[in-house]
């Protein structure tokens, strides 16, 4: 089976563990006209981490399709997933699916890993041709490399094409009116799938602040010699219906520091002295957490490692499946929740803040693509981050990166009983960033010891790359490991059937 690189972080970190890709591995896979084997597939081969393979790389193609958008493929792993896990516990002696409560748990005789490997396939399939549909092909390919027609959609439940078609269905229609407007069904929404329907606008226009303390859009560069000023993304996403949480707004953190503050002030001095003394180290770290083309996002991001995870743990695929389904379940209800921080606080980002506190001083910052470091005017300063991306365009507070890795690392560090990580990846300095290579620097190896180290590196690079100040990073490590927590109770009900 031939799976495409899903981005330059992803191989680095699969190069550094040296564990490849199910390209890599060669794998035969058992088709109807070959015998069963007798041993399960483990690590790479088994048939959850194809599938968790397979939906990463529909989220690299996603993102440079339709750019990124954290939030949607949130919503599009965590649901595959969860069609995955649902489709599984019908194979299970004790488990209970999420959404497919239609679906009879089959006989124990039943209960056999090649019926598993079956339901979860078709449920995968169905789930990511209905999520990722402008890469039906890629998909179908898959199931043919797996020995499976992808032209069934068996409505027979007591056959594994059955169940794991009828189980990604019955996920698909569960959450057909989730809030998440996937297709345009709101009014209003023009035919736009994703639409904002809560009518938000900013307070603040690209080119007049009224409101320090309210996020501002920026101009970004087109890449064709001119900018424009992206819309925020989802802003109605703290709508979305939450799968573990009792709301989006459960474990809401109290207010961010505003303009004026001690705290702030401090806070705003850390961005700027980082920078100053931004080394190679710091910047692969800003890169490797931002990614570049082919980006999985944070949820992709966390599901790559917990993928490490299965391969250093050699999981078979019940372990794989579980795993999946708790990670990418915290990672969806963790960007909900900190959607729904983000536009409760509608609070600014650095690049505004700065530039209100530090216009008409001299700092020392850097210039842009191709001029490296040096004094500057305050009013000039930006986050180390190429033109056509120059920050996220939404509020700041909570940090999306802090809120899904404090959440992902904390389910990772649940389920496998340990935070003993020991991923690594290598990167060179300022390749994702700068046009000329002349201003790239060495290439670094960044190390993830412990999963809560990761995902503290992975909120510090957020403030490291001048895209939020602490507050943001902090709160929203806290705010993630709360929906962890609430998840793996969630988590753990669906494992033991009720009495």
């Amino acid at each position: 089976m031939k799976l495409k690189q899903i981005s330059l972080w992803a191989l680095s970190l699969l190069l550094i563990t040296g564990c490849g890709s199910s390209e890599e591995s060669n794998n035969d896979y058992t088709t109807s006209n070959e015998p069963v084997q007798e041993e399960e597939k483990r690590g790479t081969e088994n048939v959850a981490y194809i599938w968790g393979e397979a939906a990463l790389q529909g989220t690299a193609m996603d993102t440079d399709r339709f750019k990124p958008r954290p939030t949607v493929t949130s919503r599009y792993l965590g649901l595959i997933c969860t069609s995955m896990f649902d489709a599984w516990t019908r194979y299970d002696a004790n488990a209970i699916p999420v959404y497919a409560t239609e679906i009879e748990r089959q006989p124990e005789a039943e209960q056999t890993i090649e019926n598993k490997e079956k339901a979860i396939s078709y449920a995968a399939y169905t789930a990511c041709v209905e999520y990722y549909y402008s890469d039906s092909m890629y998909f179908k390919d898959i199931m043919k490399d797996l020995g499976f027609d992808p032209e069934v959609k068996s409505m027979d439940m007591s056959t594994p094409e059955g169940v794991g078609y009828m189980a990604a269905k019955a996920v698909i229609d569960a959450r057909r009116n989730d809030g998440s407007n996937q297709y345009a069904s709101h009014e209003g929404s023009d035919g736009m799938p994703y639409y904002d329907y809560t009518g938000y606008a900013p307070i603040n226009s690209p080119d007049l602040n009224t409101d320090i303390n309210r996020w501002q859009p920026k101009y970004f560069a087109d890449g064709e010699g001119g900018t424009y000023a992206p819309k925020c993304l989802t802003p109605h996403w703290y709508m979305v219906e939450t799968i573990a949480l009792d709301s989006a707004s459960e474990f809401r953190p109290g207010p961010p520091p505003m303009m004026g503050s001690e705290q702030l002030k401090e806070e705003l001095v850390e961005v700027i002295e980082i920078q100053k003394e931004m080394t190679d180290y710091d910047k692969a770290l800003v890169e490797f957490m931002r990614d570049g083309p082919q980006s999985v996002q944070q949820a992709g991001h966390w599901l790559k490692f917990a993928q490490h995870v299965s391969r250093r743990d050699n999981h078979t695929l019940d372990e794989d499946i579980k795993m999946y389904f708790l990670v990418e379940l915290v990672a969806m209800d963790a960007f909900i929740a900190s959607w729904d921080s983000k536009m409760y606080y509608d609070f600014a980002r650095p690049y505004q803040l700065v530039h209100e506190a530090y216009e008409g001083e001299t700092i020392y910052g850097w210039k842009g693509e191709g001029e490296g470091f040096g004094d500057i005017d305050g009013s000039q300063w930006r986050p180390y981050s190429p033109a056509v991306f120059l920050c996220p365009p939404f509020p700041s507070y909570t940090s999306g990166h802090s809120t899904i890795s404090g959440g992902c690392a904390e389910a990772l560090k649940l389920f496998t009983g340990s935070d003993e990580f020991g991923a690594e990846a290598t990167i060179l300095a300022g390749e994702l960033t700068e046009t000329d290579p002349a201003f790239y620097g060495d290439s670094i190896t960044l190390k993830f010891p412990t999963f809560t180290e990761a995902a503290e590196m992975a909120g510090q690079s957020r403030v490291m790359g001048g895209y939020h100040i602490q507050a943001d990073n902090v709160a929203g490590l806290e705010l993630g490991r709360d929906v962890a927590h609430k998840a793996w109770d969630f988590y753990n009900a669906h494992l033991v059937a009720e009495q």
